[in-house]
């Protein structure tokens, strides 16, 4: 399957001074298989599974030095490592936190080789042994965004007429209405790249369903791998009650149960860190950065996959395929989501991402912005409408209180439109309105 990433990683591999590459990512969003293509264009690929292989983790045990480390690897493998054309891949690399420090001296004493390195908690060994700063670059990956979930479908037409449309004009109508099905279709498939396969191959609403359930368990599983065990519970307790919450301030009074925020926020964290879960900051928005004037107590949740979100409440996705006529009015906060996974989706991959939001802090006053976003150093309100969304009293009142803000976005059903300093972009067309330098290169 096509992904943006493979854009960015081909540009790592031929550059001619590069450094060792961490590929960061929550699990099964595809990292394994975005490096197996890439090692397609090498002479020689070279993959060690460090879960799988307790022959290679020992390899790191007695010292760091790139030299020995390549040439044992090389026994172990039967194949000869040659610096400008083997590319070395370490996944499942938090099982060997030490391959991740010896990064640096492939940096400084083998600079001509090119080793990636990922895994599905590589955040929490990063937290262990710390990053070889300076001597490693990074790379994010997150579910696929709905331009991938088209062109796997092999939708290319529409594919190459959301990037190709003159946005100052509406789109066709057929293609509008054809476009908005698909996107209700990805908000029950979503971007897991098992599922949208499966998708694109069966059709099995039933076979998807059983994936995502699967997907879960899995991210259950994991708890035991970075929780303590007195944490387990609660991890547990926050991971089936933030797709509650969606679009909505993160409340721990809302939890079940009687318990103290310290000892669930910390449980936060850790799904943050697995990647599973991203907070969404209230943020001021008055300057540059956003994220200088947050509050760290004042946040929402998505889920790192909307479908997910829909999956881990048992929502049956073979029903709602079935209730796709329906009005989309139930469907506010996981279109916001939706919303939020494609700015992360289509973001600079180069760069840890944070989402925004902002709302009123004034008692009298119930106006919320979906999310801030800087565009072209601009500071930008973006609001998230399911239908079609007319009224944006919100987004009038954040411009009046934000005169360094010029204009805003929308993202709703509505076609592409234009009205006085607001700029209407339908659901499917976010990165066109985010100028996403990934999708330029496509």
């Amino acid at each position: 399957m096509k992904r943006f990433i493979d854009y960015h990683l081909t540009t790592w591999s031929t550059q001619k001074s590069f450094k060792p590459l961490l590929l960061r990512g929550a699990r099964q969003v595809g990292k394994t298989y975005a490096v197996r293509q890439l090692g397609k264009k090498f002479d020689s690929f070279i993959e060690i599974n460090f879960e799988l292989n307790q022959k290679a983790r020992s390899i790191f045990a007695q010292d760091f030095h790139p030299d020995r480390i390549v040439k044992e690897i090389g026994y172990l493998t039967n194949q000869e490592i040659i610096p400008g054309k083997t590319l070395l891949f370490f996944d499942e690399v938090q099982a060997e936190p030490h391959a991740i420090q010896a990064l640096r001296y492939f940096y400084e004493m083998m600079p001509g080789l090119h080793v990636i390195a990922a895994g599905s908690l590589l955040d929490f060994a990063i937290d262990l042994v710390g990053i070889p700063v300076g001597r490693v670059d990074f790379l994010y990956m997150y579910p696929m965004s709905f331009l991938e979930f088209l062109y796997a479908l092999k939708e290319l037409i529409l594919f190459r007429a959301i990037l190709q449309h003159d946005i100052q004009q509406p789109i066709s109508v057929i293609a509008h209405e054809r476009l908005l099905q698909l996107v209700k279709e990805y908000l029950v498939i979503g971007g897991m790249p098992e599922v949208v396969n499966c998708w694109s191959l069966e059709k099995s609403a039933a076979t998807c369903f059983k994936i995502q359930q699967q997907l879960i368990t899995a991210y259950r599983q994991d708890f035991n791998k970075y929780a303590k065990k007195n944490q387990i519970k609660y991890v547990d307790l926050v991971f089936d009650n933030i797709p509650r919450q969606l679009g909505k301030k993160f409340k721990f009074s809302a939890m079940p149960g009687e318990f103290r925020k310290r000892e669930l926020s910390p449980c936060i964290d850790l799904l943050v860190t697995a990647g599973v879960v991203h907070k969404v900051y209230h943020t001021a928005a008055q300057g540059l950065p956003l994220g200088g004037q947050i509050d760290v107590d004042d946040f929402k949740l998505v889920f790192l996959d909307v479908a997910l979100a829909q999956s881990a409440l048992g929502l049956d996705i073979s029903q709602d395929l079935l209730s796709f006529e329906q009005p989309w009015i139930n469907k506010g906060e996981i279109v916001e989501a939706f919303i939020g996974q494609e700015m992360l989706a289509y973001s600079n991959p180069t760069i840890k991402q944070q989402l925004y939001y902002w709302a009123s802090s004034e008692r009298s006053s119930q106006a919320e912005i979906d999310y801030v976003a800087v565009i072209k150093q601009a500071v930008l309100p973006i609001e998230v409408k399911a239908g079609v969304g007319s009224t944006l009293k919100s987004m009038h009142q954040f411009l009046q209180k934000h005169p360094q803000s010029k204009s805003g976005l929308r993202f709703s059903a509505q076609n592409y439109h234009v009205y006085e300093n607001i700029h209407s972009y339908p659901l499917y067309a976010v990165s066109v309105a985010i100028e996403s330098e990934s999708v330029k290169n496509i």
